[in-house]
């Protein structure tokens, strides 16, 4: 049963303004970068000058120390991308493009030829001359390939630029429909993104055509700078511990006006500030509200290019938050029911005590019909990933489930058509509730038996994914050296070591409850003085418990080639398994099987349709940068299975009678190879469990 509100709880949801965010959240579209299309990237004058208004704005709604924090950023200015031509019937067509991250100024008006590349793979360019030409071509981002690979190809032909024309995944609002995301590839490959609609009239004049090319005007600036500065902005209530915080967060920068994404955002931040303010609450904790810069891009020539202005914060401006602040909530596209069950997206170690919290909320049933749900983990889309792995544990909105993600998410139809005032009331009530929560702690509720169990869990899944597809044992091997022991055997070592942290964390999490159980009823008597205490008393205890958050992140949290969060040993499996059925493909000599397979490994997908130096470029460009333009994702993958020749090989060879010897021999090779990764990943797990467990047990 759900409890009524405290006053203090209900003096909050009082004070709570829709007009004010509403209003505010509108008001962030003055500024742009494109007069036309809008747009706030990262250093350019459109975002500084929104920053400009949100401090004036954080001053005027009573926030202390409001403060602009520096950072370093790679600036993007989208200023115009205009194209026109003249049809055969002398009518002039006008198309307005959108851009991606990349340099392309025209100084006016521009002839150029326009090919159409199909989907700007390989092997569409075979027979066409595209030097120093614009490039047409199809993408779909969510079911295929990232729009990096299909640009870099069309330069490495020598293509002026690519014409993105999103034909599934993101934009299905409209035919009219533009799309922007992150570039994750060099600035001196050019792209921008063309519409369907004016696609297709491209396409028919093309048609009517000898040679099947039109030539167009163009008028294009788009500039990327290195090195630059932008700026986070970031305003306090204080509480009676300055050194004990609270975090909440949400990005400025945008594409297009950015209603949803992220204009809410802020707003609804800002919104909580306000209405905890009028409220007369007083704080123990420091609440901390941070509007951060450069969330859709900041860093060029990166795949991990997202998120940049979060990073920058928590690793460079503010390292000291890192044991100090005890979670960070984060908004993304805040105003819009993205399924009619909300969610709060939370690293592990949260479920438990957000669990609870959603238990005791009154979800209102016209915005969440089916209620609400605490998922596991966060994940790399938005700002609270950079910030977990800094040792700040974090939490989302979701925001990712739904239709709108594949809709109107970075078009021009992100505005407040989608608005929806009760999700973003409930949002605003929930949060704001949620701030309370957690600044009525002593101790950092972490709860390290999730994290173990969700290991277990994804231990025994990929064991028993293993057995099924034969692949724990080598096939007609013996094990001739030591390191070469039974997969099983280490599986049960680390399933061992996962139990006994289970247990320790377990103790540990009883503890802290107790802590906070103390503390709430000291508080409720109105026995200030042991509140006091007890909550100095645990300070130590909470700062420890965040030392051992910011550990498991650096043990446990890996991403793949997709930018999933996995636990380090997935990886290995993943591709043990998929490994294994195409070398069983092969002994059939069913190569197009054994390619479905291959095509399932680490990014080689990428292999069978872009030419070696594009899958070249975009494998080397993880492990041979430096750690700063790798940001977030600096080392969380370690390994790379290259199949490029081998899926190649296949392809030439693929309806011919040969028995695929080399090939197979091959795929033993790196069969053999992964085998050891997989128990490697499984050895240093045991061992990083292990560590945990003795950290933990020294707090007791």
């Amino acid at each position: 049963m759900q409890k009524k509100y405290s006053l203090i709880q209900q003096n909050y949801i009082d004070q709570i303004d829709m007009d004010y965010a509403y209003q505010l959240a509108k008001r962030m579209e003055e500024h742009k970068t494109n007069p036309v299309l809008g747009f706030r990237t990262a250093g350019s004058k459109a975002e500084y000058e929104t920053g400009e208004m949100l401090v004036r704005e954080m001053k005027a709604i009573g926030l202390s120390q409001v403060e602009k924090d520096q950072i370093s950023v790679d600036s993007w200015e989208f200023e115009k991308a205009v194209m026109e031509f003249t049809g055969k019937d002398g009518r002039l067509h006008q198309f307005q493009l959108g851009a991606y991250q990349t340099n392309f100024q025209t100084e006016g008006f521009q002839a150029f030829t326009v090919v159409d590349a199909g989907k700007g793979t390989a092997g569409d360019y075979d027979g066409l001359d595209v030097k120093g030409k614009l490039v047409l071509a199809d993408i779909n981002q969510r079911e295929e390939w990232w729009i990096n690979f299909p640009v870099y190809q069309a330069h490495l032909k020598g293509a002026a630029a690519l014409l993105a024309v999103q034909e599934a995944g993101y934009g299905e609002i409209h035919s009219t429909a533009l799309n922007a995301q992150d570039i994750a590839g060099p600035a001196d490959a050019p792209a921008f993104s063309i519409s369907q609609a004016d696609a297709a009239i491209l396409r028919e004049a093309m048609g009517q055509s000898e040679d099947g090319t039109i030539i167009v005007r163009f008028d294009a600036r788009s500039t990327v700078k290195q090195d630059q500065v932008s700026y986070n902005i970031t305003g306090r209530i204080p509480g009676q511990e300055p050194d004990s915080m609270i975090l909440l967060s949400a990005h400025y920068d945008s594409y297009f006006s950015g209603f949803q994404d992220d204009n809410c955002a802020v707003a609804m931040m800002l919104g909580i500030a306000r209405a905890l303010l009028r409220s007369g609450y007083r704080p123990r904790k420091t609440i901390v509200f941070c509007a951060m810069a450069a969330e859709e891009w900041g860093i060029s020539n990166s795949k991990y290019d997202w998120s940049t202005g979060a990073y920058q914060q928590v690793f460079h401006v503010h390292p000291e938050w890192q044991g100090k602040v005890i979670a960070d909530l984060n908004f993304e596209l805040p105003a819009h029911a993205h399924s009619r069950k909300d969610g709060i997206r939370s690293v592990y170690e949260y479920s438990t005590f957000l669990q609870q919290f959603v238990k005791d909320l009154q979800v209102d049933p016209e915005a969440y019909p089916d209620g609400i749900q605490v998922l596991c983990p966060i994940e790399t889309w938005s700002d609270d990933f950079s910030v977990a792995i800094s040792g700040i544990p974090s939490m989302v909105n979701d925001f990712a489930a739904g239709s709108f993600m594949e809709t109107h998410y970075h078009s021009q139809f992100d505005n407040e058509e989608y608005y929806q005032e009760p999700v973003f009331r409930f949002h605003h009530q929930m949060y704001g509730l949620l701030v309370m929560a957690f600044d009525h702690l002593a101790a950092a509720p972490l709860d390290f038996r999730v994290l173990f169990c969700a290991m277990e869990a994804q231990l025994e899944l990929n064991f028993q994914k293993l057995k099924e597809n034969g692949c724990l044992h080598e096939d007609g091997k013996e094990l001739e050296k030591q390191e070469d022991y039974d997969l099983e055997e280490a599986g049960l070592l680390l399933r061992a070591a996962i139990d006994r942290a289970k247990q320790e964390s377990g103790r540990l999490y009883e503890r802290i409850c107790v802590v906070n159980k103390d503390y709430q009823e000291a508080l409720a008597e109105g026995k200030l003085e042991a509140a006091d205490r007890i909550y100095q008393e645990a300070r130590p205890l909470s700062r420890e418990m965040l030392r051992l958050f910011k550990k498991a992140q650096e043990y446990f949290v890996r991403i793949d080639w997709h930018d999933s969060v996995l636990f380090p040993q997935e990886s290995a499996c993943h591709n043990l398994i998929f490994l294994n059925q195409a070398a069983e493909r092969l002994k059939k000599r069913q190569s197009v099987q054994a390619l479905e397979c291959l095509y399932q490994i680490d990014n080689n997908r990428y292999a069978f349709q872009f030419e070696e130096g594009v899958f070249r470029y975009f494998t080397d460009y993880i492990f041979n940068q430096p750690k700063e333009r790798l940001a977030w994702g600096y080392g969380r993958i370690r390994r790379h299975a290259n199949l490029f020749g081998l899926a190649a090989a296949l392809q030439l060879n693929t309806g011919q009678q040969d028995d695929f010897a080399a090939e197979q021999e091959e795929l033993a090779q790196v069969l053999h190879h992964q085998r050891n990764c997989f128990r490697e990943d499984l050895e240093y797990m045991t061992q990083a469990a292990e560590k945990m467990t003795e950290a933990m047990r020294k707090l007791e």
